[in-house]
């Protein structure tokens, strides 16, 4: 029996890669430091699964941005617009397909970004075109995996498999369809299976999680014609087959008749798929199983008694020698390393003792081997300390809130359901607000300056008493608030300087939340996050926003929103517990979101935003366990939204997502208002919206606040205009597509006082020709 991993975190356990990727781009650095940052990184990555004792250990898993992006590089698939920086400086012409590039030569837009999976990470979506062509372009798996050999490590290479590349990826002009570029694309892959195997390669990971989607007969057809062709041309090849974040369902046919060496599964998503292969027509003995016990996606501990029967079953049918012990997907989306954790405050004993970041999980994957080995004995102090912490974890009064329980247990139908209908709401909004056409604002948070970092951190360290934290934000506020009103925003935002994340800020105010120092994980590109730890019963003691809201709106007589984020996405954005259903948890935080609201509300604030961005990302793989989900989700979010009168506007955002599927359960949210990001697809996310007839007021993103450029009047017109022509006017709202707190302060006023002229422009045009 061996040991594998999909792959392992690529930030660094001290977020090393970020720091590199910033001074970078912000030309404090050269492009040696930050490659050079990135080879530590994979090289201490490498040695630390070495010393733990994983036996087939991912090289090509590590990416300076996003492994899709560096996917495109490889194939050579760039889009036009780069073409001018193609065959000059690499890491130029990398960035700017990530972010944009804006110089007095070149303005360029990035590339489209998107969710992956049901995850948080978001990865840059390929564009094809019908003439598109395909070229071994970036030899970056080459050249990780020599690196990994001079250490004296064989890996086995990880790729993006071709039909999870082209599905994902988008077609930028009609006439064909992007499966029909597979045939192009795969001499490419020929070419790289060459040139590693020529290294001395014995596996390589495709990684192909379409498979957990709902695919149609030309969709299966492509998997089974890629997979024969590899294995025609190269016999010899152990080809490492991956599926995550769900069953392969209706695939499972299909690839069981795959001729692939290994076939991982994920087993935490999906249980009851080894005995589907195990008991199915179709599966061979002689192929070997990577079974994905340990969860890649969560921080809770593994359950060592629950992962050797699966094993046991396992070996019930197959020798051990076909077996893999191995991590359900990808590490990346865990914390690096849990003994980093020392502040008790925030992550008490008794909690941590449930948890395994990314190095814990090594450790275990090791254990379970060496509990299903000859040297069982070995092991059998670690399975004692493994169930006495689960058991524990059963057992702890630090999980359970009879009030909080029967709280849920109690809501009834009204609670989730406003006074009155849209247009009786929309009418008493419009008499209280008096807002103009083409209302302006933002989506909440303005520029974190490393100064306004730098007060919270010495206000925890207690450098900064209470009083002299709050001088301090309050000036902020203020000076955020006089920049809105000279610059004529309509809806003003206090600008969130008091808060370190969307998320943790909200988890440190609620009960039955831990925290870490240092559970950093990526989110996109120099962009992580820290995830609440939410292990209990959830409730809100005290008002968590309303003290600055209020400050911010005593301050001038424009609105001002209140901003908060909503139950599906702190659920979907925390380190869940998994020991009750998620629809349970998720109405125990929008009670707690409720509360919050209607406090709001009695303090003056008459607009309020409820972020849900995770919406879409949490909707299941297969289509039939959508309306499950989708009925609970958009429910928790009425009932956060629910408690205020019918003049109160109730605001939402979501970013980043596909809403055709969903856009009827987005209308059953019932927001007055929805934000969402359209900048980057030239309104293409927009048509949801218009082939539904959306009934509420929406405001279409005009700037792509995650590239530094700085889109001109005449660009954000342009988009306005679009926008137009599709939807009621009088329902149109002009904003960014997310929040401002990643961009520096110069770009964020340029970009805004372009957005206000241009919806002043389209307000003039059309009462022009009203």
């Amino acid at each position: 029996m061996k040991t594998t991993i999909l792959g392992y975190p690529r930030i660094g356990n001290q977020r090393q890669l970020k720091k590199a990727c910033e001074n970078y781009w912000s030309g404090k650095t050269e492009i040696t430091t930050l490659i050079e940052t990135g080879k530590n990184i994979r090289q201490e990555n490498w040695l630390l699964q070495q010393k733990t004792g994983i036996d087939l250990i991912p090289s090509n898993d590590f990416s300076f941005y996003d492994q899709v992006l560096d996917a495109c590089l490889t194939f050579g698939c760039i889009p036009k617009r780069f073409e001018s920086i193609k065959k000059g400086d690499f890491s130029t012409l990398y960035f700017a397909m990530a972010r944009g590039i804006q110089t007095e030569q070149l303005d360029t837009t990035a590339m489209e970004m998107t969710k992956w999976f049901d995850t948080n990470y978001h990865f840059i979506v390929p564009e094809f075109t019908i003439d598109q062509t395909f070229e071994f372009f970036s030899k970056k798996i080459i050249e990780e995996y020599k690196e990994a050999l001079e250490l004296g490590i064989k890996t086995k290479p990880v790729l993006i498999g071709p039909v999870t590349f082209l599905l994902l990826g988008k077609e930028k002009e009609k006439g064909f369809h992007r499966l029909d570029l597979l045939n192009r694309l795969l001499p490419v892959y020929f070419q790289i299976i060459d040139e590693l195997i020529a290294l001395g390669v014995e596996y390589i990971q495709f990684d192909e999680p379409i498979l957990a989607l709902d695919l149609s007969d030309r969709e299966r057809k492509a998997i089974n014609n890629t997979y024969e062709s590899f294995h025609a041309a190269f016999p010899s090849l152990k080809i490492f087959l991956a599926n995550y974040f769900d069953c392969y369902g209706e695939n499972l046919e299909t690839v069981l008749q795959l001729p692939v060496d290994t076939l991982h599964l994920d087993l935490v998503r999906c249980s009851s798929q080894l005995d589907d292969i195990l008991t199915s027509k179709y599966f061979n003995p002689n192929t070997k199983l990577s079974l994905g016990l340990v969860d890649g996606r969560n921080i809770w501990k593994n359950n060592f008694e629950n992962s050797l029967r699966f094993i046991k079953k396992a070996v019930e049918k197959i020798a051990p020698k076909n077996l893999f012990i191995a991590s359900s997907c990808s590490l990346l989306h865990s914390p690096y390393d849990l003994e980093l954790e020392t502040n008790e405050k925030n992550l008490p004993l008794e909690v941590k003792q449930w948890l395994a970041f990314a190095k814990q999980k090594l450790e275990e994957i090791a254990t379970l081997k060496g509990l299903s080995s000859s040297e069982e004995e070995a092991y059998l102090n670690l399975f004692e300390e493994n169930k006495l912490a689960n058991l524990n974890r059963k057992t702890s009064t630090l999980i359970h809130n009879k009030k909080v329980k029967s709280r849920v247990e109690n809501l009834l139908e009204s609670d989730s359901q406003r006074k009155n209908s849209f247009k009786i709401r929309q009418e008493l909004q419009r008499n209280t607000l008096q807002l103009p056409l083409y209302p302006t604002t933002t989506i909440g948070s303005f520029p974190q300056t490393k100064e306004v970092r730098s007060w919270r951190s010495k206000f925890k360290k207690g450098i900064l008493s209470q009083k002299e934290y709050d001088t301090l934000i309050a000036k902020e506020t203020e000076d955020s608030i006089r920049f809105q009103e000279e610059t004529g925003i309509d809806v003003l935002v206090h600008g969130e300087f008091e808060r370190n994340d969307m998320v943790e800020y909200f988890g440190e105010k609620l009960e039955g939340f831990a925290f870490s120092s240092f559970g950093w994980v990526q989110s996109y590109g120099s962009r992580c996050v820290k995830p609440p730890i939410l292990f209990g019963d959830v409730s809100r003691e005290n008002p968590m926003t309303v003290k600055w809201s209020s400050f911010a709106q005593s301050l001038t007589k424009t609105p001002v929103k209140g901003m908060l984020t909503g139950p599906v996405t702190i659920l979907q954005w925390s380190f869940v517990r998994n020991d009750q259903p998620r629809a349970t948890t998720c109405n125990q935080i929008a009670l707690a979101i409720r509360d919050e609201v209607v406090d709001l509300e009695k303090n003056g604030i008459q607009i309020i935003q409820i972020d849900e961005p995770a919406i879409r990302e949490g909707l299941p793989l297969r289509k039939e366990e959508w309306k499950s989900y989708l009925d609970w989700a958009v429910k928790a979010f009425r009932i956060s939204a629910s408690g205020v009168n019918d003049a109160t506007q109730i605001h939402t955002h979501m970013c980043y997502s596909e809403f055709n599927d969903i856009i009827e359960n987005i209308a059953a949210m019932d927001a007055d208002v929805i934000t969402i990001e359209t900048s980057r697809s030239e309104m293409e996310l927009l048509e949801a919206f218009v082939n539904f007839k959306y009934p509420n007021e929406i405001g279409p993103g005009v700037y792509d606040i995650h590239s530094p450029r700085v889109p001109s009047v005449e660009e954000i017109e342009h988009l306005l205009e679009k926008a137009a022509k599709v939807l009621p006017v009088e329902h149109i709202w002009v904003n960014p597509d997310c929040g401002l707190k990643t961009r520096n302060w110069p770009e964020t006023k340029s970009a805004l006082q372009n957005l206000v002229k241009a919806a002043i422009k389209q307000r003039v045009k059309t009462l022009q020709t009203a």
